[in-house]
């Protein structure tokens, strides 16, 4: 089944670059394109598109406070940020507006039609340059905190210690093969320890459980 895509973009020579990066993904569609929030918000109630790809800086009304009309008007589409910039300010704003991801527009062609898979499936995801980034200017609004053995063992026990030193690595943005050659197991064997992490934190995915192991001081 085809992705319908609206674009929100308000400089048009990135309008016109994102939108050719569908050329060669038959089952994406950018069914529509807007260069400012308000019509973000109106084309998105006539297109009803399944994903919209939001620019952050908009000359209007925000890309954060288009996103919460649209969602408002519609919960079932799915919003993409897409800023050129790290800021936790934002990020927070995104996601308490109802955005499902927040993307650095410096991502690569494959990882942001992986994204919108994902997206369209229901997942969050959280671009893992951003964590290392909040971690580090947070200014204690999430922890980061190495915890005892036995501490953690204490709040969080029913997972194994092989699983907690996965869970870092997801924090740290890892994918299953590049955690895989971190701790010398398969990837298969790191693919089953994130399934078994995100089922222990009674999380969605992947990117929900290393928010809230930052937000619980678990790594």
């Amino acid at each position: 089944m085809t992705i319908k895509i609206l674009l929100v973009e308000d400089q048009k020579l990135m309008r016109i670059g994102i939108k050719s990066l569908f050329n060669d993904y038959p089952e994406m569609d950018v069914i529509g394109e807007a260069v400012n929030g308000k019509e973000a918000v109106e084309k998105s109630k006539l297109i009803k598109p399944d994903i919209v790809l939001m620019d952050i800086g908009l000359p209007d009304i925000s890309g954060i406070d288009a996103t919460k009309q649209i969602i408002e008007n519609n919960s079932n589409i799915k919003v993409i940020i897409l800023t050129s910039h790290i800021n936790e300010q934002e990020l927070n704003a995104s996601l308490s507006a109802g955005a499902n991801a927040y993307v650095i527009k410096d991502i690569s062609t494959e990882y942001l039609m992986y994204v919108i898979k994902m997206v369209k499936s229901g997942a969050m995801w959280i671009d893992p340059h951003v964590v290392p980034f909040i971690r580090e200017k947070n200014n204690g609004i999430i922890p980061s905190r190495q915890i005892s053995r036995s501490v953690f063992k204490q709040n969080h026990s029913n997972l194994t210690q092989r699983e907690y030193e996965v869970l870092k690595l997801v924090v740290d943005g890892q994918s299953n093969s590049q955690i895989a050659k971190s701790l010398t197991i398969s990837e298969h064997t790191a693919k089953a320890h994130v399934c078994n992490i995100i089922q222990k934190l009674v999380v969605d995915d992947r990117t929900q459980a290393a928010v809230k192991a930052l937000k619980e001081g678990l790594v």
